[in-house]
């Protein structure tokens, strides 16, 4: 009998991840490196790149640093050049930057009246342009081919407003908006084999949102308490409990899924009461 194909082997594939050094981004490229793909990582903190990549060499994974700036389109290009001539191809592109910032954020004592406009601003550009420009670079090296895969990264505040994080609510409910647009774009205009989904994460503790869900003694606030209580998990998630979604929809397991918001929430969007 013939062997079948393994639908998830992602060897060799040229994954680009912006956002690479950070908390998510650590977990995905030093997981996807394990699995063989040859992880570039993108990210402005020089630092913490090199020292991810030099980790993912030693375990005996393929990976490339690059600074970037995911606003900057030029800088952006010339990332790009330097993926091609260094592997000829890109395959896969994980738009994980991202992130908050207090001025967006309204404080229990506040309104919406004491919104920061320049900070919702700076928030939305990042989340939002932050994923469309590395979108429209990086797609034309995948339009030239006719394939390939994007991920965007979404929220549970796209699905659910949450209170508080205003504008980095409004600029993830775009992310799933234009997921969904490009899904189209892409396959109609220049080829069924470009893809583009989004992963919707659960609560997890991370740089942008530690100081809204722990206490300085590292003890969970309120509104900590109040989303685990309403996540049937119990929990918050791990960075780790996304790889197998990021697997999935980067892998030809998933050839015929695109346009989808893909929620790993530990039941949250599902439960009220």
């Amino acid at each position: 009998m013939q062997a079948m194909k393994n639908l998830f082997d992602i060897r060799d594939r040229v994954v680009v991840v912006t956002g690479g050094a950070g908390i998510l981004g650590r977990s995905i490229c030093s997981y996807l490196a394990e699995q063989g793909a040859k992880v570039v990582v993108l990210d402005r903190d020089a630092k913490a790149g090199e020292e991810l990549v030099g980790t993912i060499r030693e375990q005996g994974g393929e990976a490339l640093f690059l600074e970037t700036d995911v606003l900057n389109r030029e800088v952006l290009e010339s990332n790009r050049e330097a993926i091609l001539s260094a592997y000829g191809c890109i395959d896969v592109l994980l738009n994980a930057a991202g992130g908050n910032m207090g001025g967006a954020t309204i404080a229990p004592d506040k309104t919406f009246l004491d919104l920061e406009v320049d900070a919702f601003r700076k928030v939305v550009d990042l989340n939002l342009f932050g994923t469309v420009l590395p979108t429209m670079v990086f797609g034309e090296a995948m339009t030239a081919r006719k394939k390939g895969v994007i991920v965007n990264f979404c929220s549970e505040s796209a699905l659910r407003p949450l209170t508080r994080v205003v504008g980095y609510g409004a600029a993830k409910a775009a992310i799933g908006n234009y997921t969904k647009y490009m899904a189209a774009e892409l396959a109609l205009k220049f080829s069924p084999e470009m893809r583009v989904n989004a992963i919707v994460p659960g609560f997890l503790l991370t740089n942008q949102n530690r100081t809204l869900l722990t206490n300085p003694d590292g003890s969970y606030t309120d509104r900590a308490r109040t989303i685990i209580a309403h996540t049937p998990a119990g929990r918050f998630a791990e960075p780790e409990e996304l790889l197998g979604t990021i697997h999935y929809l980067i892998s030809d397991a998933s050839s015929f899924v695109t346009g989808t918001l893909a929620v790993v929430d530990g039941g949250f969007d599902a439960f009220s009461i």
